[in-house]
């Protein structure tokens, strides 16, 4: 990586509404998610990511072929899952998909590899949940081989055993994958003794929290033998021209998201006062005006040593104008604003 920090913008393909408030068709959605990846690269941003869910409120069920679409209308932004539910995948044909996918965008492809904080694929490809950890570890464990992209010889109780056995289609300068964790100590190690890079999934609280976690990652780096490897950081957020204009679009389509997901888990409604305090310089949302969210995005990398620092712009049923407006400025305005932080 040639600059301080690499600023993405990440997508679940959330089902936005239309001009007159009614849900979107998911495939409308998604030719506006390959719309929103063109327009990041056009901003000048470094990532982008779309997340993989099976329930009727995200539309992007398969990441991979959304991200193909967009590798085939740009040529320079980093293009990846985020996440990728390894748990219930098979880790040789996620592989291949990105495999393929690296191939069709000359390069470009990387994965974040995670458990799943939503469950919905596991009955529906008929995993079962008591299995959750071992699928994991298993699963993680054989796709740290395949990177290597040798002969590969495996075996365990989640999928069938591997021989000698070659993998393709090869890439040509091997594929970057990361781990998703969402604070779990016993994750950051797993990855760690992998030797895989670190993606922190940073929902609630203050960022800087999560020190704890970047110091037991590099620590378990080093005590495994591996040498240093990048940490980044996803947090939900938008940007608008002014503070108030951000806060007053994101609000409703935010409580609205976190009110359903809090009726699936047992979490009290969204508030109000609890949003605020959650877009404050020491909460979790990135929300503001470029020269707001570029102060919070230099603090919290420098404080957690970031590599990378990524925001998920959707926000349920955000329409597609805003997200496209935020994704303009974070690339035309607040990513040189950070760089230029970070530098001095």
């Amino acid at each position: 990586m040639d600059q301080l920090l690499e600023i993405g913008v990440e997508t679940f393909g959330d089902v936005t509404e239309d001009d007159d408030g009614r849900p979107m068709h998911h495939a409308a959605v998604l030719r506006n998610v390959v719309a929103e990846g063109v327009a990041a690269e056009e901003a000048g941003l470094d990532f982008f990511g779309v997340g993989e869910h099976h329930r009727d409120d995200y539309a992007v069920s398969a990441p991979e072929v959304v991200l193909a679409a967009i590798a085939a209308r740009t040529a320079r932004i980093r293009l990846g899952s985020a996440v990728t539910v390894l748990s219930s995948d098979d880790p040789v044909r996620v592989f291949q998909r990105f495999s393929t996918l690296d191939a069709l965008s000359s390069g470009r492809a990387e994965a974040i590899l995670g458990r799943g904080s939503f469950i919905e694929s596991f009955p529906l490809f008929g995993y079962d949940l008591g299995d959750y950890e071992v699928l994991f570890e298993e699963k993680l464990a054989l796709f740290a081989q395949l990177l290597k992209e040798d002969a590969v010889t495996w075996s365990g109780s989640t999928r069938a055993a591997l021989h000698n056995q070659r993998i393709f289609p090869p890439t040509e300068r091997g594929i970057r994958a990361w781990v998703g964790v969402g604070g779990s100590p016993e994750s950051v190690i797993r990855a760690a003794r992998h030797g895989l890079p670190l993606f922190l999934a940073i929902i609630g609280g203050n960022p800087l929290a999560f020190e704890g976690l970047t110091r037991l990652y590099r620590r378990t780096l080093e005590q495994s033998g591996h040498p240093v490897q990048p940490i980044g950081a996803h947090t939900h957020g938008l940007v608008a021209d002014t503070d108030e204009e951000a806060l007053e679009i994101l609000w409703p389509h935010y409580k609205r998201t976190m009110d359903r997901l809090g009726a699936e888990r047992g979490w009290p409604p969204a508030s109000r006062q609890r949003f605020l305090a959650s877009a404050s310089p020491a909460g979790n949302l990135v929300v503001g005006s470029p020269e707001t969210v570029a102060k919070k995005i230099a603090h919290v990398s420098q404080g957690l040593g970031l590599s990378r620092f990524d925001i998920k712009y959707s926000a349920g049923t955000l329409p597609h104008a805003p997200m496209m407006r935020s994704i303009e400025l974070l690339g035309t305005k607040v990513k040189p604003m950070v760089l230029d932080m970070l530098a001095s």
